[in-house]
């Protein structure tokens, strides 16, 4: 019988920037509220450390974001302009690869390098990318094309390294919320705890799922 994993705590910018960096990390988050934490931790730790950040995100929660980033005085639009931030509609961004309601592989991999590409930029960036694409999926009731998102994005990450954030809202689970939460959670390498709220620190543990 495997142990038990216990949820490890770390700063915001230790986490992001040295647990991180490689890792393929799941948020299944209470609340908006929650998410938003720890999405403006993982943006501004990003730009703080001169990372590029790609956000494909809502419409709804990329506003959010937009407003905490302009309080705490970030330029968005200089950032924007030199792709050290690249925030994308992720229903648009699905449109780019998905074919009756399954991700064309080629079309995805065409998609992804492209970003990649225009925010590691000249200046060979470290990239940072948060991505909502599979939550709308499963919203849709696309389980099985879900999982396969998430597999295309560890194939891709084993050509390009970065760090990649997926989050998924509890309330998205109402079928054996248990084991399809599990099932998520073992295409990641780690699980942020989706409960608390802190935009300073990160609580974590490991997941199942080891790159080959």
């Amino acid at each position: 019988m495997s142990a038990i994993k216990q949820w490890e705590q770390s700063s915001t910018k230790v986490f992001w920037g040295e647990i991180a960096p490689a890792e393929h990390l799941v948020q299944i988050y209470e609340n908006d509220a929650v998410m938003i934490d720890s999405l403006e931790g993982f943006v501004t730790s990003g730009f703080d450390s001169g990372d590029s950040v790609v956000i494909i995100a809502t419409d709804e929660h990329l506003q959010a974001l937009h407003v905490r980033l302009k309080v705490q005085g970030y330029n968005l639009e200089q950032l924007i302009n030199d792709s050290q931030y690249v925030p994308l509609n992720a229903i648009d961004t699905l449109s780019k690869f998905m074919r009756v309601g399954w991700p064309d592989e080629k079309l995805f991999m065409k998609t992804v390098t492209e970003v990649i590409l225009k925010a590691r930029g000249d200046k060979a960036r470290k990239i940072r990318a948060f991505g909502e694409m599979v939550a709308i999926l499963w919203e849709q009731g696309y389980s099985g094309a879900t999982v396969q998102l998430e597999n295309l994005w560890n194939k891709f990450s084993e050509k390009e390294e970065f760090c990649l954030f997926c989050a998924y809202p509890k309330s998205g689970f109402t079928q054996d919320p248990h084991t399809s939460m599990q099932h998520i959670c073992s295409t990641h390498t780690k699980v942020i705890d989706g409960l608390r709220r802190s935009k300073t620190e990160v609580f974590y543990k490991d997941s199942t799922y080891t790159k080959a």
